[in-house]
């Protein structure tokens, strides 16, 4: 499964400040050959130490964000299995009677794709509440719209099928609890998905990281230009590019819920669900 798409590269959203840093690593170059008594040189271990301590932070940040993004894939996937364990049960476990035929089973499977586009809206804090309608019955739908969280509504919705279907003798209690099982999985899926999205990196540890970047990526010529020569420029921008394109990475991936190219294709994802769900049961929309 693609989860990112390579096109995209941070060199597009980091190119205009590294082009000033660059530029301005010429001026200094020039400024320090013409007028040598006019552009104060820095001591080049100063940085060194610097750029060790902002490696260690820059790593720190990192790991933590792309922790968030893995176990935002992890779930994903989780979405995936469980849902497609479900349908099976629900397709081959359940008994058919004169009140309860394949179409009863298929709108039970409809239940839990809407749940996955769902909890889609609701990570990217979108309002196409619409495309639910050909999912779940028009009084579902409508009391889908007065609750505030949504995705578990349909878990609860979902939770009140099956017991129905128990009390109705067309399954025991251990398939019943097999099936309770699935739900709770996806309920899991539902609470770290939220826990991802409502807790957040420290902002201070952003601001903090942008400021330290920024300030010895453009000190950096100074502290280079009695020891590199006509170089330095280029090396510079190569380490410059280093951190800040870590840094727009680091940005990224902490937020994996997002609609940017590198973050998780939850639509991509939730119609692999549909489409596989829609080849068991054979009659779940495209």
């Amino acid at each position: 499964m693609i989860l990112c798409d390579k096109k995209d590269l941070v060199l597009r959203k980091t190119i205009p400040i590294l082009l000033i840093i660059f530029s301005l690593s010429w001026l200094v170059y020039f400024m320090g050959y013409f007028f040598p008594k006019v552009v104060l040189p820095l001591n080049v271990e100063i940085f060194s130490f610097v750029g060790i301590s902002l490696a260690i932070f820059l790593g720190f940040c990192n790991n933590a964000a792309y922790d968030r993004f893995k176990e935002g894939n992890k779930q994903l996937a989780n979405l995936m299995s469980h849902s497609r364990s479900l349908t099976f049960q629900i397709l081959n476990l359940i008994k058919e009677d004169s009140n309860f035929t394949i179409q009863d089973k298929r709108n039970g499977v409809n239940i839990i794709v809407a749940f996955c586009y769902t909890l889609n809206i609701e990570l990217k804090n979108k309002n196409n509440w619409n495309d639910l309608t050909p999912l779940i019955a028009e009084d579902i739908y409508n009391n889908l719209r007065q609750k505030e969280f949504k995705s578990a509504y349909l878990l609860n919705e979902l939770t009140n099928w099956t017991n129905e279907q128990f009390i109705n003798g067309r399954i025991d209690f251990i398939i019943r609890a097999r099936m309770n099982h699935n739900i709770e999985e996806l309920s899991k899926v539902l609470g770290a998905c939220e826990r991802i999205v409502d807790t957040k990196i420290p902002f201070v540890y952003f601001v903090l990281l942008h400021r330290t970047i920024y300030i010895f990526c453009f000190l950096l010529p100074f502290g280079l230009l009695g020891s590199m020569s006509w170089f330095m420029p280029f090396f510079v921008f190569f380490i410059s590019y280093t951190f800040i394109s870590l840094d727009a990475v680091v940005a990224e991936i902490a937020e994996p819920f997002k609609d940017r190219k590198s973050d998780l294709l939850l639509d991509q994802i939730c119609n692999d669900i549909s489409s596989s769900l829609n080849e068991i049961s054979k009659i779940l929309p495209q």
